[in-house]
């Protein structure tokens, strides 16, 4: 099969090796548990902007001798899927480089189709659900996580971490995204024509202290990274001086006992309608 090659607009929350850790973070078991029961052996699975591939690597394992394929715009996303894949000895996924609009698949091929942090970032999430409608079987299942930025928490807030949340929401409305998705997943499902559609709601705690420690790293050397902070002034998301609060609150924040963090995600379950 051919790759496909990207079509998706710039993602300016960049691809840095803090951001790339948060997501070798996600896992099957983690961040698909509502999909796990619906998989088995034989079936053959599109894990759509999968990323470095930790999630697919599970989902793929669950289905084998069945067959997985990856498909992410980025090109070193899908190399680190590759490695993921082979370090943990999966040798039913296969990656491709393309774009979920335009995928390179025949119509009704994949008995489940999966994503994650995906139609958050896509501004025409109606295409995508259609292309994904397309190449998935009459009946077959699809699952998707997604962000819900106004529920996630950090506690304490000392006054000005929010505004943290409201400056991805900002950034994420910039790049033409959609920061509030997790809840909207059930509309749009029904929207593009699936059936049956089952909406459910979860969170990620970060409470341990190699957690805290991990979301302290990851705000200060990624999220509030030049790159970034400049993005946010330049779309009036962020000031200087409130990035530079933010960044003093977490220095506080990451010492407090009592520190605690929670990102919050929608997930719904459907099926592809029959024609």
């Amino acid at each position: 099969m051919a790759e496909e090659q990207p079509g998706t607009p710039d993602y300016t929350m960049g691809f840095s090796e803090e951001f790339l850790e948060s997501l070798r973070r996600y896992t099957a078991d983690a961040s698909a548990a509502y999909l796990i029961p619906y998989l088995r052996p034989g079936l053959r699975v599109l894990d759509f902007g999968c990323g470095p591939g930790t999630i697919s690597a599970g989902l793929a394992a669950r289905v084998a001798p069945g067959e997985l394929h990856g498909v992410d715009m980025e090109p070193s996303q899908v190399e680190l899927a590759r490695s993921v894949a082979q370090a943990h000895g999966v040798t039913n996924a296969t990656f491709h480089v393309g774009d979920v609009t335009t995928l390179s698949f025949p119509d009704a091929f994949f008995d489940v189709a999966h994503c994650h942090n995906v139609l958050m970032h896509v501004p025409d999430t109606a295409a995508v659900l259609a292309e994904v409608k397309r190449v998935l079987k009459p009946g077959g299942i699809l699952g998707c996580r997604e962000m819900i930025c106004r529920s996630c928490f950090t506690e304490p807030d000392f006054g000005v971490i929010q505004s943290a949340w409201d400056m991805m929401e900002d950034l994420l409305v910039a790049d033409d995204g959609h920061p509030q998705m997790g809840k909207e997943l059930k509309a749009r499902l029904q929207e593009a024509g699936f059936d049956n559609v089952y909406a459910t709601a979860s969170f990620d705690i970060y409470s341990k202290p190699a957690d805290v420690e991990f979301i302290y790293m990851l705000a200060t050397q990624w999220f509030l990274s030049p790159e970034i902070t400049e993005a946010a002034i330049k779309y009036g998301a962020s000031t200087r001086e409130l990035c530079d609060a933010i960044a003093a609150a977490y220095a506080r924040w990451k010492d407090y006992p009592g520190a605690f963090l929670g990102v919050a995600f929608g997930e719904a379950l459907a099926n592809n309608a029959f024609a």
